[in-house]
């Protein structure tokens, strides 16, 4: 099956460059495009403060990661999670910049670059022109973001999880129709290959009636008659004369 892991961060600001850091990680599992229920997720002290904006956005305090374990505590864990899965993320640049800063603070391995998958550019691909955040595009596969009152890793990454799902074809993907075609098909096959009855019917109709409804059929519907095709004019002659 295919495994891939649907990623999401928050942080102190948008550039580790400039001295911001990571302070939530969520991670969820999915196979085959659903989710398997596997999950990581941690907070992670920065070692230093977030500034109020950022704390706008996803309203982690300082306080919150005070005792929160340091990225170089927890990216064990977090690697062997991920493993050699593809790494899916929206705006994937943004993530892995601070994937990789916090490895190389604390001396990890990075996650390969080909290994990232950016939801961001699949979106654009497929609606150019039009907003391609998270939100936005939650609102136009119709996930509800009643439980999104603010920015985490973990709501983040779940929502993504479903956004994905869309990109890649939708929740048609989830139904395996082979399975209900290859049914109907030997059903059809089964009851559809009517030969002649072993021991026909007796007729309902009386030869009066037949002889009746032929000459009836001459008169009236001339050669316009569907009942010719089946023969059923011939044999109420053929009773007639009889």
């Amino acid at each position: 099956m295919a495994r891939e892991i649907v990623l999401d961060t928050e942080t102190t600001g948008f550039d580790p460059k400039t001295g911001d850091r990571l302070i939530e990680v969520g991670c969820i599992e999915i196979e085959d495009l659903l989710p398997t229920g596997r999950t990581f997720h941690s907070f992670v002290n920065p070692e230093r403060l977030i500034p109020p904006d950022a704390i706008r956005v996803h309203g982690i305090t300082d306080d919150k990661v005070r005792d929160a374990p340091k990225f170089r505590d927890v990216v064990h864990d977090l690697m062997a999670f991920i493993g050699d899965a593809p790494v899916i993320a929206h705006n994937a640049a943004f993530d892995r910049n601070f994937i990789d800063h916090e490895c190389g603070l604390c001396g990890h391995a990075l996650i390969e670059e080909t290994r990232w998958i950016d939801t961001l550019q699949l979106a654009q691909k497929r609606f150019p022109g039009m907003a391609n955040s998270l939100d936005a595009l939650c609102k136009r596969f119709k996930i509800s973001l009643v439980e999104r009152t603010l920015h985490g890793a973990l709501i983040d990454a779940r929502l993504l999880a479903d956004v994905y799902l869309e990109l890649k074809g939708g929740k048609e993907r989830r139904l395996d129709l082979t399975a209900v075609r290859t049914t109907v098909t030997v059903e059809a096959t089964a009851v559809g290959g009517y030969g002649p009855r072993p021991r026909p019917l007796a007729p309902l109709s009386t030869d009066v009636e037949r002889a009746a409804h032929a000459a009836f059929l001459r008169a009236t519907l001339k050669d316009r008659s569907l009942w010719e095709g089946y023969g059923l004019a011939v044999a109420a002659e053929e009773a007639t004369a009889a």
